[in-house]
């Protein structure tokens, strides 16, 4: 894949747009704590696709990958779907962490706090 080619495809313009119209509400409360650089000054995008993938938020400065995942992904499907995705974007150097939607909801301080902690382990 070629490394000026691996951000904003243009073929996945249109779905970006429309995941980023329907954002899941835990997407949309971790959108509210993370945009406007509101987490230690770092500018995050939403829906924002690297290489064939649309990742939930992108931090470009940290190489930082965030996933909010629900029940959807608990299947063993999913789960192997998810083990390759992480692993080629893992390969290409970013950072992935994945949250549960619930986890967004009950405890958004520590939600918080992990990724901070991501971005500080250079």
């Amino acid at each position: 894949m070629r490394k000026d080619r691996l951000h904003s495809i243009p073929n996945l313009k249109e779905q970006r747009a429309v995941l980023r119209n329907n954002m899941t509400p835990a997407e949309e409360e971790l959108w509210r704590l993370l945009r406007k650089h509101r987490l230690s000054g770092h500018k995050f995008r939403r829906q924002h696709s690297i290489g064939s993938y649309i990742v939930d938020f992108y931090c470009a400065s940290e190489k930082l990958v965030i996933e909010v995942d629900g029940s959807v992904h608990d299947t063993a499907e999913a789960i192997a779907n998810d083990k390759v995705r992480d692993e080629t974007l893992q390969h290409l150097g970013y950072k992935i962490i994945r949250i549960r939607n619930s986890k967004v909801f009950d405890c958004p301080e520590l939600v918080l706090q992990r990724i901070v902690e991501t971005v500080q382990s250079k």
